[in-house]
This record gives C-alpha cells, sequence and structure tokens, in this order.
C-alpha cells in the first residue's frame, strides 16, 4: 500500500532537491485544489493534493548539529516541513501539536528517526495556559536542552464580514497565534543559552491583509511587532529572535476555512511567481535563522511569498 503522505517518483524527487539548479517557476507544478473541506485542524494525510514537506526533497548539510528544537504546530504544512529540515540538518526536534493531529505527527516522527535523530512527541492545546508554560520545560526534559524554538501554531478562519465575526474566534485566533508566543518564550528563555534561536511564524498577511481575515492578519502584524521589540531586549543575552512571513504556502489550513472554498482552485496563482509555495520551500528560511551563520541577523522579518512586495 502506497503511504499517502510519500512521494516515490524517483524523478521529482531529484528535481526537487533544494540544493539543485532549478527554474523556481516550475520547481513545482501550479496546483488546482478541488473544492474540499476539513475540520479544525485537518490533516496533511487527507489533503488533496499532497503537500512536499521534504522528505526526499531536503537534503541537509549538517548545520544544525547537536541541537535541541522545540517546534508548535509541527505535525503538518509548515511546522512538519522545518522538524524534517531541523532533522536533516543533525536537530534533535520536539514536535507540539494538537491531539487530534497524531497522525500527521507520527509521520513526521518517522521521517525525523530516519534521518538519524530523535522525535518527542508534546501534544497539547495551545489554548491552555499552563501547558503552554510547561512545554518548553517538558522538550528541554526530554531533549536534554532547548537552543532553538520555533513558534510556528497559528489559527486562521476566513470569514465574509466582521459582523459575522464572533468574539469566541477573536479571542481563539489571538491566544493561538499571539498569547501562546508570549507564555511559551517566557518559559523557554529559562532554557536557552546564550547561541540559541527564536523564530516566529508571522505571514504577508501582517503587511497586506485579506479582508476575510481580520484577526489572523491582525495577530501576524502583532507578531513581528514582538520579534523585533524581543530581539532587541535579547540581543545582549546573546539570543536571537527573527520571523519568517510566508505568503501562500499549500497546507491543511486552508482547507479548514482558512480560505473560502470557492477560492480553493485558484490559490496562489496571484504571486508573481504564479503558483503556490510547497511547505519544504520555507524551511531553508528556518534553518538559516537557527543556524551560527545567521549571527548577525535579529529582528528581521524573511519574507518567503514567492514575489509579492512587501515593505
Amino acid at each position: 500500500m502506497t503511504d499517502k503522505h510519500s512521494n516515490s517518483d524517483d524523478a521529482h524527487q531529484e528535481r526537487d532537491d533544494q540544493l539543485v539548479f532549478q527554474n523556481p517557476v516550475d520547481r513545482y507544478p501550479t496546483i488546482e485544489p478541488p473544492v474540499q473541506d476539513q475540520p479544525e485542524p485537518g490533516l496533511d494525510a487527507e489533503l488533496e493534493p499532497q503537500t512536499d514537506r521534504g522528505e526526499f526533497s531536503y537534503r541537509g548539510t549538517g548545520r544544525l548539529e547537536g541541537r535541541k528544537a522545540l517546534i508548535t504546530g509541527a505535525d503538518s504544512g509548515i511546522g512538519a516541513a522545518v522538524a524534517i529540515a531541523f532533522a536533516k540538518e543533525g536537530a534533535d526536534v520536539a514536535l507540539n501539536y494538537l491531539p487530534a493531529e497524531e497522525e500527521d505527527a507520527q509521520w513526521v516522527k518517522g521521517v525525523i528517526q530516519d534521518a538519524g535523530r530523535t522525535a518527542v512527541l508534546l501534544p497539547g492545546d495551545l489554548m491552555d495556559r499552563e501547558f503552554c508554560e510547561k512545554l518548553p520545560d517538558d522538550a528541554a526534559r526530554e531533549l536534554g536542552g532547548l537552543d532553538i524554538l520555533v513558534n510556528n501554531a497559528g489559527k486562521q478562519i476566513a470569514v465574509e464580514s466582521l459582523e459575522e465575526l464572533s468574539d469566541e474566534q477573536v479571542v481563539e485566533t489571538f491566544t493561538v497565534n499571539i498569547i501562546a508566543m508570549f507564555r511559551i518564550t517566557r518559559a523557554a528563555l529559562t532554557h536557552m543559552p546564550a547561541g540559541s534561536s527564536i523564530i516566529n511564524t508571522t505571514s504577508v498577511q501582517a503587511y497586506n491583509p485579506s479582508p476575510t481575515l481580520l484577526d489572523y492578519a491582525s495577530t501576524k502584524a502583532a507578531i513581528n511587532n514582538f520579534t523585533k521589540g524581543l530581539a532587541q531586549q535579547l540581543a545582549p543575552k546573546g539570543i536571537r529572535v527573527n520571523a519568517v512571513a510566508p505568503g501562500p504556502f499549500w497546507t491543511p489550513l486552508q482547507v479548514t476555512d482558512g480560505q473560502p472554498k470557492e477560492d480553493l482552485p485558484e490559490f496562489g496563482k496571484q504571486t508573481p511567481i504564479g503558483r503556490a509555495g510547497q511547505p519544504t520551500e520555507l524551511a531553508p528560511a528556518y534553518v538559516f535563522l537557527a543556524s551560527p551563520e545567521s549571527s548577525y541577523v535579529m529582528g528581521e522579518t524573511l519574507n518567503v511569498n514567492g514575489g509579492s512586495p512587501t515593505p
């Protein structure tokens, strides 16, 4: 039986290697996802078409050898791609995700172990303050330390008008996307030595908000501000804080009401490159910001969005 998560086409894998010279326009085909729906939080295993999270296409070069990373939202999409890339670069990784995402998390764990690294599973809900505050402790205990934190988990639900946007959704979106980031980062700092790296996932929505994503886009702008302020605060301690701002990437977030259903077939085509991104195309940005080679990069937001102009 073919693993729904796997891509076994050898020629496709070779073309997708991020270190091979290639035309970015056609590195991946322009997808036209069928109209589909998954309940939150969604699974990569059920996504059509499937994503590339780097199982075959990401080739590590030892840039994170011996490092210890905690990644939130690490079961699927961007978080999964980052976890796989970190492992292939030599890091051990603690994966946080919702219990409903266990199937995807187990798959990522398998890929990390195949790379010869340790994967620690830490399921739990970032709406829970106590869970957020103990998550870095659990990661540091299981990994034997902690020197990379990737705040990646996010909630995104499209709503057509402000009148339809409920207080409950606003509170949940802000709690998961930015308040949890404060709580987790604060707790992680007790474990992180000089040389550590904190990387937050923001979005092109911070600069160019969609009218249907008012609450989500607002949190992403807040993440940019949090990143720049915290970077100044922690720089003297030798802890670097940066962010990555993805554009339209094909992940389960899009089919759990992250986009209006009727817009899915055109997802990503509005970018200058003309297609949606695949999660593995984001991973090198996180690897760069986590690695010592970016030692003078602090408070930066790397935009990975297919050419869309940003400030």
